[in-house]
């Protein structure tokens, strides 16, 4: 049995096709909405709807397998859980999507908690502005 199985039987779940194939999805994607990982999923269940799609994120959320992010506007992104923390950059130019070590962010953190009395959560944090690719191609770095 894999651990994501264990994972999902461990919290009183049953493991279904519908959920292994959500999972590939946000794996096979890296960050993905709730409307991409449908797509993703429909080219091997063409049946499945959008509320099963969130309703599997709800269940896979809880017992630990995935997390979301809000990334802009609109849906939630959602990716696995790996030991390493990170924080999302994400380009307003080109939408691209990049991951840092959550320990980039640990003295702004500090300052935070020290300042502030505030704990930060990194497991949601996105940083928005420009990419090293769209600053060299002159994007305004305003917006």
């Amino acid at each position: 049995m894999s651990g994501w199985e264990e994972q999902l039987r461990s919290h009183g779940y049953r493991v279904t096709d519908q959920r292994a194939g959500v999972l590939q999805a946000v794996t096979e994607l890296g960050h993905g909405t709730p409307e991409e990982i449908l797509v993703r999923v429909q080219a091997d269940a063409p049946r499945i709807n959008l509320s099963t799609i969130y309703r599997t994120l709800e269940v896979l959320e809880e017992v630990g397998l995935v997390t979301h992010a809000h990334l802009g506007h609109g849906s939630p992104t959602y990716h696995s859980v790996d030991d390493d923390l990170h924080i999302h950059l994400v380009c307003r130019s080109c939408g691209a999507i990049d991951s840092v070590p959550a320990r980039t962010a640990e003295p702004f953190c500090a300052a935070l908690e020290h300042d502030h009395g505030f704990s930060t959560d990194l497991g949601h944090m996105a940083v928005h502005g420009l990419c090293r690719s769209c600053r060299e191609d002159g994007q305004s770095s305003t917006g």
